[in-house]
């Protein structure tokens, strides 16, 4: 039986020398946009927090230990959510697992809207998290099996994109509510779009490596064949899918029974640990304390922290136009270079006082630069990477370890910065954050292979036969 199937005529090209819509490139764009939602939800989760969470520690008299735990309870659920996702996404599939966590995300943000107390909303965004932790996992995941591999790199991007359109939504959002000091409808808001991607996802494919390794062929090569718009495309896809599972190894087992596996697994982990440590999340969830240490008043630390998520949310469009163009390790070296810097002249004008207007708008401007060497680089590309580099036998297990790590390593920042800033200063800290961007740039110089161009296929066999990590892309 032959893989070919008649094109579509309406793809054809037209003689008439007018441009004609490709209506498979809109499907695939819609797809990803659909998909990405759950990267949008994530951000708006995110972001929601920086200006909501003085608010609910007047009305509810919290200690810092509490408002660092309303902050870190989501990571906490994120985690639970990222470990249990790979269990979900290989028996439930990626489609099903993205519906699941839309609607987690529905009861988590309307629970956190009518919070009752500080526990209530602890517990909501745990919720919250564990819907983030399932997005988190299978949206890159799916993003990288739909595309193809001259896109898959700008696919995945689009993910860490709708983060950062979440984070920015929430801070503008955050900025108007805060004239009311009504931190209820900072969290509400949040369910409207919530709604409309659990709407989204049910009408998105299911992923034809899944579908594959379910053993449902014909459903996978009717996917492909529409996605690609070329029967022979999707066929040679097939086949290469088809070789990987041939060696039917999967999850822990391959782990225990694989060194080059091991050797991906910890890959993944060290990723998603320098994608945290950069020291996002800081700006991110405490931004007005940070504006508050540089003596901004109250609106002025929200107007500017929303200033710095417009920074973060265009700086992204950086990554996702050359990811493909200019491949991943160029880019992880000029974001962590600019991180280091951003962060270190930051710590010596914090260390000096922040006495003048020009130093206060200064530390505005190294926030944003540092916001803009983190979203061209180790904000979307740790999540290509990470979706690039695990085999799929192992693809789950793999990545479900990366995003652990990836939502742990965010609660140890979120949980401990405000009482690190107590205890060794906001010039200190920052200083320690300069300093482990500088090492993150080492660590990509040493160990981040370069993918750029590379199918999953071919990816996955050089890998698994030992080619050296940086070796990997040669």
């Amino acid at each position: 039986m032959t893989d070919q199937v008649r094109t579509d005529e309406t793809t054809q090209p037209d003689n008439s020398g007018t441009s004609v819509f490709d209506p498979t490139r809109f499907k695939i764009i819609a797809i990803g946009v659909i998909a990405a939602l759950a990267g949008l939800m994530s951000g708006l989760d995110i972001g929601v927090v920086a200006g909501a969470l003085d608010l609910i520690g007047q009305e509810f008299h919290a200690s810092t230990l509490a408002l660092e735990w309303v902050v870190s309870s989501m990571m906490a659920g994120a985690a639970a959510g990222a470990l249990g996702a790979g269990w979900l996404s290989h028996h439930l599939g990626r489609k099903r697992s993205l519906i699941l966590g839309a609607a987690v995300f529905v009861v988590g943000t309307l629970g956190c809207a009518m919070g009752w107390s500080l526990p209530s909303i602890i517990v909501f965004r745990v919720i919250m998290g564990i819907a983030v932790g399932i997005s988190a996992f299978t949206a890159p995941l799916y993003l990288s099996e739909i595309a193809s591999e001259e896109s898959r790199g700008a696919m995945v991007s689009t993910y860490q994109l709708m983060v950062t359109v979440g984070i920015f939504v929430a801070f503008l959002s955050d900025t108007y509510f805060s004239y009311s000091e009504n931190w209820r409808w900072m969290f509400g808001v949040a369910g409207i779009p919530a709604v409309l991607f659990l709407i989204g996802v049910l009408f998105l494919p299911y992923s034809p490596r899944w579908l594959i390794m379910q053993g449902r062929h014909k459903e996978a090569r009717e996917i492909l064949v529409d996605l690609r718009n070329d029967p022979l495309e999707a066929a040679k896809e097939i086949r290469a899918i088809r070789e990987q599972l041939e060696t039917k190894q999967e999850g822990f087992k391959l782990f225990r029974t694989n060194s080059n596996f091991r050797r991906s697994v910890a890959l993944g982990i060290m990723l998603q640990a320098m994608q945290q440590l950069a020291g996002i999340n800081i700006v991110m969830y405490y931004a007005p304390n940070i504006l508050a240490a540089a003596h901004f008043d109250a609106h002025s630390q929200m107007w500017c922290t929303a200033i710095i998520g417009l920074v973060n949310m265009l700086a992204t469009f950086v990554a996702v136009g050359l990811v493909d163009r200019w491949g991943r390790k160029p880019i992880l070296y000029a974001g962590f270079t600019v991180m280091a810097i951003g962060m270190g002249v930051l710590a010596m004008l914090l260390q000096g006082g922040m006495t003048t207007q020009s130093s206060q708008i200064a530390a505005v401007f190294l926030l944003m630069i540092f916001c803009a060497g983190f979203a061209m680089s180790a904000g979307p590309l740790m999540w290509v990477l990470c979706a690039e580099i695990q085999p799929l036998g192992g693809r789950d297990f793999g990545i479900a370890m990366s995003t652990f790590t990836n939502w742990m390593t965010n609660l140890l920042v979120g949980v401990s910065f405000l009482s690190l800033m107590k205890a060794i200063g906001t010039g200190g800290t920052f200083w320690l954050f300069a300093g482990l961007n500088a090492l993150f740039l080492l660590l990509a110089i040493l160990f981040v292979p370069e993918t750029k161009g590379m199918s999953l296929a071919v990816i996955e066999k050089r890998l698994m036969q030992g080619t050296k990590l940086r070796k990997l892309g040669r």
